[in-house]
Formats: C-alpha cells, structure tokens, sequence
C-alpha cells in the first residue's frame, strides 16, 4: 500500500475509534483558538541528534544493518491513549479537578501506524483554546476491561491481548512479529513552550518515536533480534527501556518530523 493510501485509511480508521474533542467547552479556534495537527513520525532526520542508524528508508519499511545483520521492518503499530496538552501552571491532567486545564486529542484508545519514512503524517486535527502549553501527555496503553477499550477491541478485534505496540518485519530473512505490554504514561516537556492564540496560524504537535532504535543494543551498537525481546525474551527490558527512550514530543509547523524549526 502506498504511503498516501495508508494515511488516509488510517485517517478514517481514528474517526471510528474515538470523538476527536477538547475537554474545554469551547471548540471553535476562529472564537477561542486555533486549530492544532496531532503528527506522528518514526525516523528521526539526518542532523538531528547524530545522523541516523539506517541502512535505507522505503515508503512503506525501514531498513537496518549493523554489519552482520539486517533488520526489516515493515510495520509499527501503537495504541494510545489520553493524549493531551497541558497549559503551563497545570499540576497534573489526570486529576479532576485540573482536567479542564487540559486539552485533549481524543477520547478513545487510538491505534496509530507510525510512518517508517521521513517527515510525520498528521492523525487528528481538533481545535484548541488560546494558551500556553509546557507538555503533551498520553499512555502508551494495553487494553484494559473498561467500556472505552471494550469499544476498541469491539472495532478491532484481531488487536492481540496484552499488546500495546506490535511491529512486524524480518530479521536475516526470517519473518517475525514483536509484540510488547508496556503500558506507561508519557509527560513530553515543549521546549520552548507551545503557545496557542486565536489571531496566529493554525500549527502542528508531532509525537516521534525513533525506529531505528528500537532493536539495538546501545547507540550506534549491534542489532538484537526482534524476537528475542518478546514477553520473557532475553531482550525484552532492552528493547522496552529502548521505546521509551526514543519518544519525543515537539511543535513541528512544517510536519518534517524535525524538532529544530518549530
């Protein structure tokens, strides 16, 4: 499937999955905001923080060496959930009595397929009132037994127990799936912070996870196989400590995935 065709089949698959709203009684940016772009990417570009560990990137797989082995991977898939922004002086979204301090993305568990090519693919767009927002806060989340993820797994039912991420692929040659239960909440500091007035331009909040990472053993280091990080694999506290590290949240206006142009 071409790179388009995906967006837009998962474009149509978030509208299924959850009410895209703000938790905020406003939601029109021409009276009290501006309209924001939740992005997602998976390769880091080249310059930013070192250049990448990428054998080759393809539209639709990545492509990963290390001299000895080659690691293809054609698809990343992960389920979040309560994706919001936090307005500065806003101790924690979670509580009550902050939440309507916080403006939220979606209200569902949302599955996002992370693009293995360069740039970020925008998955929701909503209006946000005017403020400043220091974080973007969201759970990478495993389906638990409450009405909205029952509402999930209802529309997606080949989504596996205890799964929040799943990547397919193949490690010298041999095909494998790898799948993890991590389920951890994510607090990503804006900096500088994101400012959001009803006069400016409408602009756009990327969540980029590095890829290339994932499967290495330290930066730059070998390839471990996929398979090995699987529920009580040798390399499963690896490769999950690696996934967390590789999170980073950004204002991204021009949605190249880059962090350093705002």
């Amino acid at each position: 499937m071409k790179l388009q065709a995906k967006r837009m089949v998962l474009a149509g698959m978030l509208v299924t999955i959850g009410t895209v709203a703000a938790c905020s009684d406003s939601t029109s940016p021409a009276a009290s905001g501006q309209t924001v772009g939740l992005s997602f990417s998976g390769v880091k570009p080249p310059g930013v923080g070192g250049a990448m560990s990428v054998g080759g990137v393809l539209a639709d797989s990545m492509t990963l060496t290390d001299g000895t082995n080659t690691l293809v991977i054609t698809s990343v898939e992960v389920l979040l959930r309560e994706i919001e922004l936090k307005r500065a002086n806003t101790a924690d979204c979670d509580s009550t009595a902050n939440s309507d301090a916080c403006e939220e993305f979606e209200v569902g568990a949302t599955l996002v397929t992370v693009p293995l090519a360069a740039g970020a693919a925008t998955e929701v767009t909503v209006a946000i009132d005017s403020g400043t927002y220091t974080e973007i806060e969201f759970d990478i989340h495993k389906l638990g037994g409450d009405a909205v993820d029952n509402a999930f797994l209802a529309a997606n039912p080949t989504w596996p127990a205890n799964t929040s991420i799943r990547v397919t692929g193949s490690y010298n040659g041999t095909a494998f799936t790898f799948t993890t239960s991590l389920d951890i909440e994510q607090e990503i500091q804006f900096v500088p912070p994101l400012v959001i007035d009803a006069t400016g331009s409408a602009t756009n909040v990327t969540i980029r996870l590095d890829v290339s990472t994932w499967f290495r053993n330290g930066v730059g280091g070998p390839l471990v196989g996929p398979a090995t990080a699987n529920q009580g694999g040798a390399n499963q506290s690896l490769v999950e400590n690696n996934i967390k590290n590789s999170i980073k949240g950004f204002e991204d206006s021009d949605k190249d995935g880059d962090e350093s142009d705002g």
